[in-house]
């Protein structure tokens, strides 16, 4: 039985800079998602990811239905539909935002990144399962991404100023 107060784990783990992700997949009744801020990877070989869901996550019951999942790592400005998929009730997938099928899971448009994860396996942890993917397709697009840290979204504060070769000379890279 540990002796840290609940209230004072939660403030010191708010210091954590965290990714934020929308993780989807797709139930008899539709697309289904939620924000989730414990997303990490795991393993280059094979390639697996991880997630955390609270044990009481409606999410969580449907990707152990499907066995399937997809990760949404959101960009900086997407702080409105990380709260939306974090709102019980909300109307998650209406709305403006554009989204399509990939892999067979719902994807953003215009997420900075995506992994498609067949479900490996699931280990308890307290409260929460831990979900481990194995990633069957991938993507990214050049957006500065949105983290969470202190109860505030933002992005990497040196994104802007890192040095990106020009795309003529990626092509070019690949070709050689």
């Amino acid at each position: 039985m540990t002796t840290v107060d609940a209230a004072r784990f939660r403030a010191v783990m708010a210091a954590v800079c965290a990714p934020v992700t929308v993780v989807t997949t797709t139930a008899a009744g539709g697309p289904r998602g939620a924000t989730v801020s414990s997303f990490t990877s795991l393993s280059l070989d094979p390639p697996l990811v991880s997630v955390a869901f609270d044990r009481r996550s409606a999410l969580l019951a449907e990707i152990l239905d499907a066995g399937r999942f997809g990760v949404n790592l959101l960009g900086q400005g997407q702080d409105d539909l990380a709260v939306r998929f974090a709102t019980r009730g909300a109307d998650r997938f209406g709305g403006e935002t554009a989204w399509f099928t990939d892999a067979g899971l719902p994807r953003l448009r215009d997420a900075a990144g995506w992994v498609a994860c067949d479900l490996d396996r699931v280990v308890g942890a307290g409260d929460h399962l831990l979900l481990f993917g194995l990633v069957t397709a991938l993507g990214r697009a050049e957006l500065p991404p949105l983290v969470y840290a202190h109860r505030t979204f933002g992005t990497h504060s040196r994104y802007a100023e890192r040095p990106r070769p020009l795309i003529t000379d990626q092509i070019a890279a690949c070709a050689r």
